[in-house]
């Protein structure tokens, strides 16, 4: 039995689907201490916030960034309180006019904490207006049209802006350097995942043995919102099973249904590196090419596949267009040619070729 897993419906897809924002948010850390990794961010915002609650002030703008899963929102979350400090939320694709983004900074109130996440997709005019709401804590209200049009200039309760980006490479120089601190997520090891699992796995009230969570932490991809996700797929499977503990071999066949392989693999993944080693030799092949061969949209390749198979080394991306590396050549079972298994296993060459 198979079960088909595409678009926000992979398993193994980072970002949050909106059916389990409720699941996931009752597994997130509420502190600083249960905040599992990132032990450098960790300890670099401490302080930063330590420093903060001694001068009895606001904090610095932060940006935290870093692919989706990893713990942005949660971080932000974790800041208000340990601030004690009310949080107010947004995202970028949700400010489409300045005058929503003023709205918002208008009705803040003092050391209150801004979280804008996706804050790269800001409208260029309301991130103009976010440049004086940093730097100088005052919005410019226009009022009226054309050559009577009059700024009236309205003053802002001093508050925190915590803004989350998976592309920080987007943001203008002007927004980035006015936040005081910069913060990078990376992907987790397999240890740190497993330590999430276990704190989850207590926190869903399901007994769980060492080679399940060894099991599951294998195939997260470094990230916590999938290692979550898949924990409560395998914790469903053991219980229509009609056991109350979730063992390796439980692991093993929910993973199996769901199509998550050893190596975090799912469905999608597998059909590109398939088409690339046995249809097209390898590669070099063009990405909208490739994408019609798996019966995908070219931007679902590029974005939900396409990062995590270049990551781990199982192809590349070439002047010339994608090719399958020797890892990948064996992952999918086929013996790579000579000259792949000459080449290195991993090229992070970006740049784009011809469609």
């Amino acid at each position: 039995m198979t079960v088909p897993l595409d678009g926000e419906e992979r398993l193994v897809a980072p970002a949050m689907a909106n059916t389990e924002s409720a699941a996931e948010n009752a597994l997130r850390p509420k502190s600083l201490d249960e905040f599992i990794g990132q032990q450098r961010v960790r300890d670099q915002i401490d302080v930063l916030l330590t420093a903060a609650r001694h001068r009895g002030s606001p904090s610095d703008h932060i940006l935290l960034s870093g692919p989706p899963g990893l713990g942005k929102t949660t971080l932000a979350l974790i800041l208000a309180s340990e601030m004690q400090a009310p949080i107010r939320i947004s995202s970028g694709p949700a400010i489409t006019h300045a005058g929503d983004l003023a709205a918002i900074l208008s009705s803040l109130v003092e050391g209150e904490i801004f979280f804008l996440d996706e804050i790269h997709r800001l409208p260029r005019p309301a991130e103009e207006l976010l440049y004086l709401a940093m730097e100088d804590f005052r919005v410019d209200v226009v009022v009226g049209k054309g050559p009577g049009a009059t700024a009236i200039p309205l003053q802002l309760p001093h508050f925190t802006l915590v803004g989350a980006t998976t592309r920080a490479g987007l943001l203008p120089s002007p927004l980035r350097d006015r936040f005081g601190f910069t913060a990078h997520l990376d992907f987790y090891d397999e240890g740190e995942i497993a330590r999430v699992l276990k704190r989850s796995s207590a926190l869903l009230k399901v007994e769980i043995d060492d080679a399940a969570i060894e099991q599951i932490a294998g195939r997260s991809r470094g990230t916590p919102r999938i290692a979550n996700r898949l924990l409560r797929r395998v914790r469903d499977f053991a219980q229509v099973q009609g056991d109350q503990r979730l063992t390796n071999l439980h692991a093993l066949a929910a993973l199996e249904m769901y199509e998550v392989d050893e190596m975090g693999l799912d469905r999608l993944d597998r059909s590109v590196l398939l088409a690339l080693v046995e249809r097209f030799n390898g590669g070099p092949v063009g990405l909208s090419t490739l994408a019609i061969a798996v019966g995908e949209e070219t931007e679902t390749v590029e974005a939900v596949a396409e990062p995590f198979l270049v990551r781990n080394g199982f192809m590349a991306r070439t002047p010339r267009g994608r090719i399958a590396t020797a890892l990948g050549w064996r992952h999918v079972g086929h013996e790579p040619p000579a000259h792949v298994s000459q080449q290195t296993a991993f090229i992070f060459d970006t740049s784009e070729e011809d469609a």
